[in-house]
């Protein structure tokens, strides 16, 4: 019974390979004055703070030693980096296999923004929902912020 139970167990691998979302990445919105905003939050809600806003760490479900992070930032009210959205928001998506996401959401008539760009923390694509929110798409890698060290919010 032991030895079935243990099968079973090992033959449930998580699958990296389908193209979705696994988690929220960031959370983007407006401020009139960003580092105002940063800096009541450090001091009311406890946020570990730098330039860009405050990273939170978390255990990855399927790899507990390995570290992932959110990134929440405020913006500057006026800039352009949700265009074309009118929102005051955008949040950014954890994704798996970007690149067959993107196939997926072309497929479906998704408008896709931009590229996909690759930076030595991750892959990023942008695209927009059915209600006009600019979405930020990210597959992450997370070891290179682990490696960077740096205060977070735990």
């Amino acid at each position: 019974m032991e030895n079935s139970k243990k099968a079973k167990k090992d033959s449930i691998k998580p699958d990296y390979t389908t193209p979705k979302v696994t988690g929220v990445g960031g959370i983007f919105f407006f401020s009139d004055n960003p580092n105002d905003i940063k800096k009541w939050y450090a001091d009311n809600l406890g946020f570990d703070v730098n330039e860009w806003g405050s990273s939170f760490e978390f255990r990855n479900t399927h790899r507990p030693d390995e570290i992932n992070y959110l990134q929440w930032s405020p913006f500057k009210k006026g800039s352009n980096y949700f265009s074309p959205s009118k929102k005051d928001f955008m949040i950014n998506y954890r994704v798996q296999n970007i690149e067959g996401l993107v196939e997926k959401l072309n497929a479906n008539g998704v408008t896709v923004l931009d590229k996909i760009e690759t930076f030595e923390y991750g892959k990023f694509v942008h695209i927009m929902d059915s209600e006009g929110n600019k979405i930020e798409l990210w597959e992450p890698v997370d070891k290179v912020f682990t490696e960077m060290g740096g205060k977070t919010t735990k």
